[in-house]
């Protein structure tokens, strides 16, 4: 079975990637950022820009029939650790208000910048949707390319 993207019509439209890409029931989710519909970064703060980027992560896993209990790792890239733990538990409370009180394996690395110069995290994850879930479609032109 071929890799298929997962590119949700209610996140920007990628161009040269795919928000996320599955192969079997494993759904490998492209780093997402803050970007709202408009292809802007979300004002506020690193609560709010968690919020959108997780929220996005969370749109393309239900676009092919996952849940935030199907998230097996996550990575977050961070421009201001400090910042970030100082908003945990804002942070914690937002994560359990999108996702639960269910958490997976999770990494937080700092980065100088990331692709858009106002963002402060990227979020990449992996998901394990169970068969019976899972949503194949294949979009035309779906890679954005």
């Amino acid at each position: 079975m071929s890799p298929i993207p997962v590119n949700p019509p209610s996140l920007p439209a990628p161009s040269g990637y795919s928000h996320g890409t599955l192969s079997g029931n494993t759904l490998y989710l492209g780093g997402q950022t803050a970007l709202d519909a408009d292809m802007r970064i979300v004002p506020g703060g690193i609560v709010e820009q968690f919020r959108q980027a997780f929220g996005n992560v969370l749109t393309t896993l239900r676009a092919a029939g996952g849940i935030p209990e199907d998230l097996v790792s996550l990575t977050l890239y961070l421009t201001d650790i400090p910042d970030y733990q100082a908003h945990g538990k804002e942070i914690g409370k937002a994560w359990r208000e999108l996702a639960g009180p269910v958490y997976p394996a999770m990494a937080g690395i700092g980065t100088t910048a990331l692709w858009q110069p106002e963002a402060m995290i990227e979020i990449l994850g992996v998901a394990v949707i169970p068969d019976e879930r899972v949503i194949r479609t294949e979009e035309p032109n779906a890679s954005g390319a």
